[in-house]
This record gives C-alpha cells, structure tokens and sequence, in this order.
C-alpha cells in the first residue's frame, strides 16, 4: 500500500517557494503566514509511482512512426 500527499509537478514550484520563505522566517525571527496552492490529482497518480518504485515501469521512446500515427488521427481543424 502507498499513501501520502502527491502534487502535481506545477504545484512543486509553490511548496519550494513556501519552504523558502518559511527558512527566511526562521533565519530572521519574523512570523508571517505563508499560503501556497497545492493541486494535483494524487489518488490517480500514485499506481504510477508505485510502479516506478518498484521497478514495474519502464521508458518509452516513440519513433517518428508512432508519432506519425498518431498525429494523423487527430482532428483536422479547418482555416490551421
């Protein structure tokens, strides 16, 4: 079983912001509160990362055909 918080990566950039901010409170003594988005859709994310964990998750690299195919199945907007 695996459980915990997992933000989305867009959220990464927040929770560094706020540690940082949070070790200058610390280093100058001031008290501030300090609030950040947090996101992500952990719930759906965290078989992947089980997965990767435990080594049941390998990389794919498509070639230009697959690219080809799939890009040939996407819809053709007009006046693009």
């Amino acid at each position: 079983m695996v459980e915990g918080i997992l933000p989305v990566p867009e959220s990464s950039h927040a929770i560094r912001a706020a540690i940082d901010e949070a070790l200058k409170c610390r280093e100058t003594g001031e008290a501030k509160p300090i609030v950040f988005g947090l996101t992500g859709a952990g719930y759906s994310n965290m078989i992947a990362y089980e997965k990767f964990h435990n080594g049941e998750m390998g990389d794919y690299i498509p070639t230009d055909a697959d690219l080809a195919v799939s890009l040939a199945r996407l819809p053709q907007v007009p006046g693009q």
